[in-house]
């Protein structure tokens, strides 16, 4: 059976590392946060994700390993993966830091002290980190290449997740497709007997192409989520307008044919959360250095940037600089602790800037996480809705938990559905 090695143990690197595991291969975990490998050898999880603690308690130290010995790992492995951050920078920009790191340190495994490979075995280099259209033959090729003879024996390969937080491990072990990007004959003879026993079907595609698919599914829920807050702001500019009801109905139109995409096309405080935000932002700026500016998509950006600045404006209305403001949800999404680029943050912050300082706050599992991934922000966070509720004069409800269906049960104050789920 082959190996793998996955750099990068996040909720993409995990999964996939633990989903290899479940095929039957032995995986290395590569990992360069000492705290996420100390949580996962203990067989716990770093974050929250259903079905995951019982699949990795099933594979740690039998089929898939936490290693340390990165050397020992890649020399071992058929495959490498790259499962480590690309984050976007202030021009929107992916970082390929990380990635460019993590295939430094592979070749650096695979090389003898003059450049010389160690072995004729071909090897996969496989970046599942979402990376713009033409990184691989752009940047990543050319860099292996340079490195001399190791590059005839390694296939330079992209297979873009299409994982969605809280379903990360049914969306892989049942995954709709499989993309794969290569260029080599035998890139794709390899590749497919890694995915054949999924049974799923796969499409080998150009790079450029497989980076592409990854986007446009991105940027395409990022534009629907747009859109649906920028119509829900022209019907409350219009006034008389059941705004829940619309889109409710909306979704019932027959050429919509069943798919799932209601969740998207609906709104809310903008999106948030580590994809959409970066992919967009790293798509526009992708485009523009080929000379384009793609304007749809620019204002995509910008409706979701505004978004927590309306919302907050709306929340304030006629509202004294000492009232209290409660915030019920701070993850991004439910069934989620993960509170990057969440839209709760950005509208606590405008709140704060428009000089509301008390500021009280509750999510069913995010508020650790929050307090730490924002210790600037300075808020009082509660155990629960009600505790939230009693203590605030208005409350915002900015992440769609079930529970919080409930909030208008505990008396007449006034509520700011930003969910539009009441």
């Amino acid at each position: 059976m082959p190996a793998v090695t996955v750099f990068g143990l996040g909720f993409v690197g995990l999964t996939t590392a633990l989903g290899f595991s479940h095929l039957g291969y032995t995986v290395y975990g590569i990992e360069v946060d000492e705290r996420r490998k100390e949580i996962l050898r203990s067989g716990q999880l770093p974050f929250v994700e259903p079905y995951m603690d019982e699949v990795l308690k099933e594979h740690l130290g039998k089929d898939f390993f936490v290693c340390d010995d990165v050397k020992r790992a890649v020399q071992k492995s058929d495959y490498i993966y790259y499962c480590v951050g690309t984050p976007y920078g202030k021009d929107g920009a992916a970082d390929l830091t990380y990635l460019f790191s993590a295939i430094d340190t592979t070749i650096e495994a695979l090389t003898d002290a003059n450049g010389n490979p160690l072995d004729d075995k071909f090897r996969c280099l496989v970046t599942k980190s979402t990376i713009p259209p033409s990184t691989t033959s752009d940047k990543i090729v050319p860099y292996v290449k340079s490195k001399g003879k190791i590059a005839d024996n390694l296939g330079i390969c992209n297979n873009p997740e299409f994982l969605r937080e809280g379903k990360c491990w049914e969306d892989f072990i049942n995954s709709d497709r499989i993309v794969i990007g290569v260029d080599k004959k035998k890139s794709k003879e390899l590749m497919g007997k890694l995915y054949e026993p999924m049974g799923r079907p796969i499409f080998f595609v150009s790079h450029s192409t497989g980076e592409f698919i990854k986007y446009l599914s991105n940027t395409l829920l990022a534009t629907l989520i747009s859109y649906s807050n920028e119509m829900a702001q022209v019907a409350d500019t219009i006034g008389g307008i059941d705004v829940a009801s619309a889109f409710k109905i909306l979704h019932m139109d027959k050429r919509w044919n069943g798919c799932n995409m209601t969740s998207y096309v609906y709104p809310g405080c903008g999106y948030g959360g580590y994809c959409l935000p970066k992919d967009t932002c790293a798509l526009l700026s992708q485009s523009e250095v080929k000379g384009y500016e793609p304007a749809i998509l620019r204002e995509v950006i910008n409706t979701n940037a505004n978004r927590p600045r309306i919302i907050a404006s709306n929340i304030t209305k006629d509202l004294p600089k000492d009232a209290c403001i409660g915030i019920l949800g701070l993850s991004f999404k439910p069934e989620s602790d993960d509170v990057r680029d969440t839209p709760a943050s950005k509208i606590i912050k405008e709140l704060m800037a428009m000089g509301y300082s008390n500021i009280v706050a509750y999510d069913p599992i995010a508020n650790k996480e929050f307090a730490f991934r924002f210790p600037d922000i300075k808020i009082t966070l509660l155990d629960s809705a009600r505790d939230v509720y009693q203590k605030a004069d208005v409350i915002a409800i900015t992440t769609a938990w079930k529970e919080f269906k409930e909030v208008p049960k505990f008396g007449d104050k006034k509520i700011f559905d930003c969910r539009y789920m009441l």
